[in-house]
This record gives structure tokens, C-alpha cells and sequence, in this order.
């Protein structure tokens, strides 16, 4: 009597097969991270691109640009007297009073630092007011250019990207910069007149060094334009 035998797999095979399995496996994890962080990228320019334009709403509406944020916890601008209160002109962007959502994709503050005679509300600017906002990037060879004409910026806003050196959390809590040796995000995070707007890089011998804070501005001309238009400037 012929007796059929049983065949199974060898311990040799399973571990075959879970290798192959894992390399799959990994092969898709790693594109699928890659997208996920280009999605936050995308989301957080557009919440800037958002904000740019609700600067200039609010300054077509009240005559003025808004103060920055009280703080971490409220979204209202902080201004008395028809000022900046305590001459701040550099802080959080009043998500409140703008009606525009508190966090990028990666749940930090946006930055934002506004010249000081285009948030007075007691003596408006016009189309010859001084701004006093500078943007440069980095060329090839990693050697600072101007993006803008110097102090030429009414307003800046920013985010401080993936690594979030600098940033602060919902709960208003600031993440140290001590692991970021890039110069141009420590000015981004101290300064409040000078930026650098530079494309996203995570290679540390990338000209300029490893860079991911996304940077947008109010151009003086956009919104003159836009101010004359709605018959708010001359």
C-alpha cells in the first residue's frame, strides 16, 4: 500500500519567505514616510500661503496690519493703545483674530514679526510708509542673495519645519535649537528683521547646510495694490 506523504515547508523556506516579506515590507514603509512628510510640507505652505492673504484681508479691512499672538495659549492679537503692546513686533501669528488654524502640520506655533509702523493703528500707513524686513536665500554654491529689496518687508511668517529647533508646541512649550547648527534657522528663530527663505534640504553638506523652515513674506507691492483697489490708499 502506497502511502502519500505530507509535505511542508522547511524552516530553511519560512525564513526565505520573511526575508522577502521584509523587504517589501520596507520598501513600501519608506516611500509611504516620504510621502506622508512632503504631504505635511504641502499643508503647511498652504496654511501660509492662507495666512499671507488673511494679513491682507485684515489690512484691507481695518487700515492696518494685526500685532503678533498674547501668547502660545491665545490667538488674539496683543495690542493697547492702538500699539503693539510693549512694542512686540515679533511672536506668534494671531491665529485668532485672523480666524486661521493655530498649528502647522508637525503641531508648532507659526512665527510671524511685522514692521512696527504697519501695525499702528492710530496713524496709518500708506504707499510711502518704511519697512524695515529683510528676506535673502542661498545660490548653488551656498553663498547668501537677496530674495528681497533690503528692508523692504511690510511682514514675515514662518514655520520651523520638520526638526522644529526653535518652535513651540500647543501646550507652549519651546523645543530647544541647541540640535540645529544651521545658521540661517538660529536667524530665523532670533531675528526679527532678517530671514532666509531657502529651499527644503536634509543633507548636512547642502549649500547653506541642513535647512527646513518655510518662510513667506508680504510683498509691499501686492499689497499697496491690493489696499488701493479696495479705495484704502491713494
Amino acid at each position: 500500500m502506497n502511502r502519500q506523504r505530507q509535505h511542508g515547508f522547511t524552516l530553511v523556506e519560512i525564513a526565505i519567505v520573511l526575508v522577502i516579506v521584509g523587504l517589501l515590507i520596507g520598501g513600501l514603509i519608506t516611500p509611504l514616510g516620504m510621502q506622508l512628510e512632503q504631504r505635511r510640507q504641502n499643508d503647511t505652505q498652504k496654511a501660509l500661503d492662507d495666512a499671507k492673504e488673511a494679513l491682507i484681508g485684515f489690512a484691507v479691512r481695518n487700515g492696518y496690519l494685526p500685532c503678533p499672538a498674547i501668547s502660545a495659549s491665545d490667538g488674539r492679537e496683543d495690542r493697547s493703545n492702538g500699539r503693539c503692546t510693549n512694542e512686540k513686533r515679533q511672536g506668534y501669528l494671531p491665529w485668532a483674530t485672523l480666524g486661521l488654524p493655530k498649528l502647522d502640520s508637525w503641531n508648532h506655533l507659526f512665527r510671524y514679526s511685522v514692521t512696527p509702523a504697519f501695525a499702528d493703528s492710530g496713524r496709518l500707513f500708506t504707499l510711502f510708509t518704511a519697512r524695515d524686513i529683510t528676506v535673502a536665500s542661498r545660490d548653488s554654491s551656498g553663498a547668501l542673495t537677496p530674495a528681497t529689496a533690503v528692508n523692504d518687508i511690510p511682514a514675515v511668517i514662518l514655520s520651523h519645519g520638520k526638526n522644529g529647533y526653535g518652535a513651540t508646541t500647543e501646550q507652549g512649550t519651546q523645543i530647544a535649537d541647541a540640535g540645529s547648527g544651521n545658521q540661517d534657522e538660529k536667524l530665523n528663530l532670533s531675528s526679527a528683521t532678517s530671514f532666509v527663505a531657502r529651499y527644503i534640504n536634509e543633507s548636512p553638506s547642502a549649500p547653506g547646510g541642513e535647512y527646513d523652515d518655510l518662510v513667506v513674506w508680504l510683498s509691499p507691492n501686492v499689497l499697496c495694490n491690493r489696499m488701493v483697489a479696495a479705495q484704502r490708499l491713494p
